[in-house]
């Protein structure tokens, strides 16, 4: 089966018209760094393509202590960005050059792990997600936006128009460990933003990649902060409990044993970061 048709809405509300005309028969693309190498070895045939790099969505605007980010903000604009410095790190841990001028932020939420590196940042920060469709628009937090392994909440006719990320109130660090310094699959990454008061943790957000089917939080780990002081005891507590509750898998890059135990290791070494 060949495309039948290529559609470049101008807009969010007639890429939304676009989704509601044809249905599962249309395939959205991005940045398409996802979607066409599925699309030109034939794993993926779809008979309509919508593409939205004209659709207004590459914006970035500050507004009540949040970072709204369109969809297809490119990651080298998140890496240029100064407003949050742990996703321009993200964005900059995400593939090379060529990967991050195509790919986009709202691309990347729907990236097989263990790619997802942008993703596990925004997971830290508490962002949501802004969804619109013909019935109107509605806005889920991150968290919940996962559901299964290259599954989301995302309803059929729906479109994720733009991230909401609040601006970090906590201190934040981001680790990707690869088998490589650049350009490299993980074989784990973490982000994390811990709030403070005197040496004492009040809340702390702690995000996994490649450590199960999606991006996840590691609230056993979350939990053995609060209320600790952030020490050599309470980071060992929260990395073994991240290691305990993460879903990791055997890939080509590394086995399950191998991820689990790294998990603890980069979640000790991210806290670290903080503390120090």
């Amino acid at each position: 089966m060949t495309v039948k048709n290529y559609f470049l809405p101008h807009s969010a509300s007639e890429a939304v018209g676009l989704l509601a005309e044809y249905g599962p028969a249309i395939l959205l693309i991005s940045g398409g760094t996802i979607a066409m190498p599925l699309i030109n070895e034939g794993i993926s045939m779809p008979e309509y393509v919508l593409g939205l790099r004209q659709a207004g969505l590459n914006t970035l605007h500050r507004s009540n202590g949040s970072l709204g980010i369109g969809a297809t903000t490119t990651l080298s604009q998140m890496q240029a960005q100064r407003e949050i410095p742990m996703l321009a790190a993200a964005a900059h841990n995400v593939g090379g050059w060529a990967v991050r001028n195509m790919g986009t932020a709202g691309g990347n939420l729907f990236a097989p792990p263990p790619a997802g590196d942008f993703a596990t940042a925004l997971l830290a920060l508490d962002a949501r997600v802004k969804l619109v469709s013909k019935a109107g628009e509605r806005s889920l937090p991150l968290v919940d936006f996962y559901t299964g392994f290259m599954l989301t909440a995302l309803q059929p006719g729906e479109l994720v128009v733009e991230i909401e990320a609040p601006l970090p109130l906590g201190k934040t660090s981001y680790i990707k460990y690869g088998r490589r310094h650049a350009n490299t699959p993980a074989v784990v990454t973490v982000a994390a933003q811990v709030w403070l008061e005197g040496n004492r943790v009040q809340q702390a957000r702690i995000a996994l990649n490649a450590a199960g089917p999606y991006p996840l939080r590691a609230t056993q780990a979350e939990k053995a902060l609060v209320g600790a002081a952030l020490n050599a005891a309470s980071i060992a507590a929260a990395a073994d409990a991240a290691a305990l509750e993460c879903q990791p898998f055997t890939d080509a890059v590394a086995s399950e044993w191998y991820r689990r135990k790294m998990v603890a290791v980069y979640v000790r070494r991210t806290l670290e970061q903080i503390a120090a």
